[in-house]
């Protein structure tokens, strides 16, 4: 993890444009690590600093709409909400989204300028506007890249007509790189990617990290008459026996691909597990369909909920369930989501394959792997869990990943930035 330390006490006057397509309320891993950073860098900010947020209203997941004013302003820190055209999760939808977000972007931006322009992007062109933003108004800029957008849509766009695109988005990759500042990369398993494209910068590697309220809150729950360890069968209050509980909470899209694993590898675990799914995305429907015409019985399929709400379906669950389809763009992913389960203290069910497996094996304890969209490696790596003995002791991974403090060094490289 990148340690940036600063020779200034306080910024007294810096004035900051943030970009990110998604903010809280929106229910996602760049809306939450986006709030983060702000806090950061609102806790050092002096009386006379800005920060502009340039976002999206509430569009994650057409089944959560959160109403919340457009225009926002609160001391030094403005939020500017972009309304968007209504749309669900295929690739056309998102192009009009994005359109629609970019243009209101270059309309609040118009002949403005500022000190920094942070852009934090997992698709590519959040990315590509702050450079154009950053390259018309002179400032300088932090570019925080998530995902390996192309690599991606290497795989996605594959055999298809839009292959042409390929090239366009590849140019605007490294335009975007180039001309940056700075940049920071969540993953080192990204350093041979970009560096390919850009090799003259210093990368930053702010990794992603763990909330307060995943160090705070007690996720252990009261469960009753465990009989073998760690849970095996239980037996409720009456004495009738329950079976563990596995929970997957998040996106619902290719890139998950539980419509590839989850209805075959239901049905081999009825009896042994009940699985619980709360979410929503581009495959839903496709994943409810498939669920259906396997007949499985062992299996809920919930809305997404407030992260609040969401508290107590982990204390009810004895298994956090992730899993990343079989795109080779996804052997260099590391899920956010990761950081959030292992906090949470309960043993971890992962199908994930390359660099995410390698760190799970190396830093968290009490998880099993599995390859994606392999059922069968699914219910064995569930059973190995049940035999389990290993004590699940995850207070060193919780400090060295403390989302505050990554966010915190963050926010110091970020204002540097402003000053130099």
């Amino acid at each position: 993890m990148t340690r940036v330390h600063s020779s200034f006490a306080t910024i007294n006057s810096l004035k900051i444009l943030f970009l990110t397509f998604y903010y809280p309320p929106d229910l996602c891993a760049g809306s939450f690590r986006a709030k983060s950073l702000v806090n950061a860098i609102q806790g050092m900010a002096g009386k006379d600093f800005q920060i502009e947020i340039l976002t999206t209203m509430p569009n994650r997941y057409s089944s959560f709409l959160s109403h919340v004013r457009e225009y926002e302003a609160v001391g030094g820190l403005i939020i500017r909400r972009i309304p968007l055209p209504s749309h669900q999760s295929g690739m056309v939808d998102q192009a009009r989204a994005f359109l629609a977000f970019a243009r209101g972007v270059l309309r609040e931006t118009r002949g403005r300028k500022w000190d920094v322009v942070i852009a934090t992007s997992s698709r590519l062109m959040t990315a590509a506007l702050g450079a154009w933003i950053a390259k018309h108004s002179g400032s300088p800029l932090y570019l925080d890249i998530r995902d390996l957008f192309t690599n991606t849509m290497s795989d996605l766009l594959n055999g298809s007509p839009l292959w042409v695109l390929l090239s366009i988005f590849r140019k605007l990759e490294s335009w975007a790189l180039n001309s940056a500042s700075r940049v920071n990369v969540v993953s080192s398993a990204f350093l041979d990617h970009v560096q390919a494209i850009a090799p003259q910068h210093k990368y930053r590697l702010f990794t992603n990290g763990i909330d307060d309220v995943f160090l705070d809150v007690d996720f252990s729950g009261k469960r009753r008459g465990y009989v073998g360890f760690p849970f095996g069968i239980l037996l409720d209050d009456s004495g009738l026996k329950s079976l563990p509980l596995v929970l997957y909470a998040g996106n619902m899209g290719d890139g998950q691909g539980l419509h590839n694993v989850l209805p075959k590898a239901a049905k081999l675990l009825e009896g042994k597990a009940r699985i619980r799914l709360i979410g929503d995305g581009g495959r839903r429907i496709e994943l409810k369909r498939a669920l259906s015409n396997a007949s499985v019985s062992n299996v809920e399929l919930l809305d997404p909920v407030p992260r609040s709400q969401l508290y107590a379906h982990y204390r009810e669950a004895d298994i956090l369930f992730l899993h990343l389809n079989d795109h080779p763009a996804f052997l260099k992913v590391l899920p956010s989501k990761l950081f959030e389960y292992a906090a949470i203290g309960k043993p971890v069910l992962a199908g994930v394959a390359g660099y995410a497996a390698d760190f799970i094996r190396q830093e968290i304890k009490g998880a099993e792997v599995f390859k994606p969209c392999d059922a069968e490696g699914m219910a064995k790596a569930f059973e190995r869990l049940l035999v389990s003995q290993i004590p699940i002791d995850r207070a060193a991974f919780c400090a060295k990943y403390a989302r505050k403090n990554i966010m915190r060094d963050m926010a110091t490289d970020i204002l540097a930035l402003g000053t130099v």
